[in-house]
């Protein structure tokens, strides 16, 4: 056991040595051309130049992006890995049938050509192939949320994250950004009410699947949040503690 402890502490300290090497290009990521105002205001709330440097992404990997609202991420993370990289962002049905919503996919992808859209929802959408990452930003909690008024299935979580295992290339990575939730509620019921999680819970579901942990970001870990409230809750919208977690595939 102490010797899968070492080697697994081993391999996180390498990938965060890593890690400083994407700080430059992140931060042109944002200073590149084009991106919507109301995408730029969410920046100071975000961190994503220092999100993105602390990834382990690397230019040229093929992304997938999972609940990717309007492609506030996809988009820096098209910037990120470049034209030789893809990004695959994965959209439930009912977001395409709001038209701010396709309106804004239809210029980002003009504006980005190496973003590929799937609509559907996680556990019906297709997957591709050969993933060098998988990005998950306050949307991992999704997996366990179900609605009928929003037309959004229940998700088998270990089915999910099996097939996600089997997507990713060895050394591939799962980044998840999510709002910490009450220690040891019932996962969906705690999407439901609140669109939060508990940390453990997450990662329990990545181990069972087989993945390594590898390390926390602690960048936006904030005070002052209630892990009760919704964080739709304009008390607290924008302004939640976060967990930013890194997982690899063996």
């Amino acid at each position: 056991m102490k010797t899968r402890a070492f080697a697994l502490a081993g391999l996180a300290a390498l990938l965060l040595a890593a890690a400083p090497a994407n700080v430059v290009s992140a931060q042109n990521v944002l200073a590149a051309p084009g991106r919507p105002a109301d995408m730029v205001a969410l920046d100071a709330g975000r961190m994503p130049a220092a999100v993105l440097a602390q990834s382990l992404i690397r230019p040229g990997a093929r992304v997938m992006d999972v609940m990717a609202g309007q492609g506030y991420y996809s988009e820096l993370l098209a910037r990120h890995v470049g034209r030789k990289g893809a990004v695959f962002a994965v959209e439930p049905v009912n977001y395409m049938e709001d038209p701010k919503t396709v309106a804004a996919w239809t210029a980002l992808r003009k504006r980005q050509p190496n973003v590929t859209l799937i609509v559907g929802a996680p556990g019906e959408a297709e997957m591709p192939e050969g993933l060098d990452a998988a990005f998950f930003h306050l949307t991992y909690h999704d997996l366990y949320w179900q609605s009928e008024k929003f037309k959004y299935p229940r998700t088998d979580v270990d089915a999910y994250n099996a097939r996600l295992f089997k997507a990713l290339k060895p050394g591939g990575v799962v980044i998840i950004i999510d709002h910490h939730g009450v220690v040891g509620m019932d996962s969906r019921a705690q999407a439901d009410k609140t669109h939060r999680i508990d940390e453990a819970v997450v990662k329990a579901d990545m181990a069972r699947a087989g993945f390594r942990f590898a390390g926390s970001v602690p960048i936006l870990e904030v005070a002052g949040d209630d892990p009760t409230k919704l964080v739709f809750d304009p008390a607290f919208r924008g302004k939640t503690n976060r967990f930013y977690y890194r997982f690899v595939k063996p």
